[in-house]
């Protein structure tokens, strides 16, 4: 979020176990750069996973259409209500920042905690026009992030309930170093909504995408393909409504049979790439490759839309829907296991998500493999091409080389901010995970 006023921000330490870190000063102010320094030290001292929660005026304008609502009575809403009632009796800071009801919660998972959710699930997007900058949901022209905010840890801020599932929330840890709120249902449900929020923007993306490439293209199997995929959004959606109600899961939501769809669609993904690599390796090292060749294996990969490109979003598409269901066995797994709570959620999402983490490691590399190959000038009677030919040529050259532009490597992860905007009747608004 970006602030351009000069504000005061509490800052809480949210433990999912009893833990013990050295003692936090509480009361004493710290800038953004300190709080980053305290994360990842927390990161490394502790045993379990620590996260930051941070409370900001909530802004005048932004998009909620990009986050997934819950109403006052979900059990994160519910969870967070609750937290926040009992930190402003024991913070006057607390309470000046939550009074009004409307404001902008900030949790922040260290890196340490993010790579278990998968290599590809998270990175970050460049903000057009701004250096270094993330794009998000609520970041303004100025591409900031908490620019002038002065943070203030909360000490001891226990929430209500006892220890249990995940509907329930624990209350402060035990004495014996700092007293961490521990708070895994909080913290488990927070991420599980923020994950699901980010895997359908990228389901969104790619269907806009394979909508325009299609409309060039014309073949009918592949819109056969997009139209059974996004078919299965309904019952996803419907299941993750439960779910984040924590109610059980039945055969007539149709969440089997859309399972069903998209490990057919995985499957195809699987079977393409391992044709792609297979093309690659069958061109010298070293050599240059006839624009011919190389299109009998990547059709339309020196066209602006092309049946290669088409594949592609198809599998961006399959992908982002296969995440969403992954949350979706987590979360069911975690509520019934009460007392393995953010554990058990992380195992599911590890054991999962590897499959999918090795699909787009290996998109990514026959990407940037592709983008490092040089055309050969095709081989031909006359020795003097059309300013056509070498148009053509040019063009695909270029077309081929951007290929490897944007792609995710896999690096050093990043700290995932989950934000959620919380109104005054209590109900909240989460928007996708994103690298902070």
């Amino acid at each position: 979020m970006t602030d351009d006023r000069k504000t005061t921000v509490p800052v809480w330490t949210l433990a999912t176990a009893d833990v013990r870190v050295p003692g936090l000063t509480a009361g004493e102010s710290m800038t953004a750069e300190r709080l980053t320094e305290l994360r990842g030290a927390l990161a490394v001292l502790a045993d379990e996973p620590i996260v930051t929660l941070e409370a900001h005026p909530l802004p005048e304008k932004f998009d909620r259409g990009r986050g997934i609502p819950l109403d006052a009575a979900s059990p994160l809403a519910h969870h967070l209500s609750q937290f926040i009632t009992q930190s402003a009796r024991t913070s006057l800071t607390a309470a000046r920042a939550t009074g009004s009801g409307e404001v902008l919660y900030r949790m922040v998972v260290p890196a340490k905690v993010a790579a278990r959710f998968g290599q590809g699930l998270v990175c970050s997007m460049a903000a057009k026009g701004v250096a270094g900058g993330i794009r998000g949901p609520l970041v303004n022209s100025a591409g900031g992030i908490v620019g002038q905010a002065t943070f203030v840890p909360v000490g001891k801020a226990a929430a209500a309930g006892t220890v249990g599932g995940a509907g329930a929330t624990a209350g402060a840890a035990a004495a014996g170093g700092a007293a961490l709120t521990v708070a895994a249902p909080l913290v488990l449900m927070a991420v599980a909504v923020g994950v699901s929020a980010h895997a359908d923007q990228k389901r969104r993306q790619a269907v806009e995408h394979i909508t325009e490439l299609l409309e060039q293209l014309q073949e009918d199997k592949l819109d056969d393909e997009r139209s059974a995929l996004d078919g299965c959004r309904a019952a996803i959606d419907k299941a993750t409504a439960i779910l984040l109600d924590q109610g059980r899961l039945g055969v007539s939501l149709g969440l089997d049979s859309a399972v069903h769809t998209i490990d057919t669609a995985l499957s195809k993904v699987e079977i393409r790439l391992g044709r792609w690599r297979s093309a690659l390796d069958g061109v010298p090292e070293g050599e240059a490759v006839e624009l011919g060749t190389l299109t009998k294996s990547f059709p339309g990969v020196d066209d602006q839309g092309g049946r290669f490109r088409a594949h592609l979003e198809l599998a961006a598409l399959a992908i982002a829907l296969k995440r969403r269901v992954i949350v979706l066995q987590a979360v069911e797994h975690a509520q019934g296991d009460p007392g393995n709570v953010f554990e058990n959620f992380v195992r599911v999402l590890k054991r999962d998500q590897r499959h999918l983490d090795e699909l787009e490691s290996g998109i990514a590399g026959v990407l940037v493999r592709l983008s490092a190959l040089e055309l050969a000038r095709p081989n031909g009677l006359l020795p003097v091409f059309t300013p056509g030919e070498v148009d053509r040529l040019m063009s695909a050259a270029h077309r081929i080389h951007r290929l490897g532009d944007g792609v995710a490597v896999s690096g050093r992860p990043s700290d995932v901010a989950i934000e959620i905007a919380r109104d005054r009747d209590g109900s909240v608004v989460v928007f996708p995970a994103l690298a902070a």
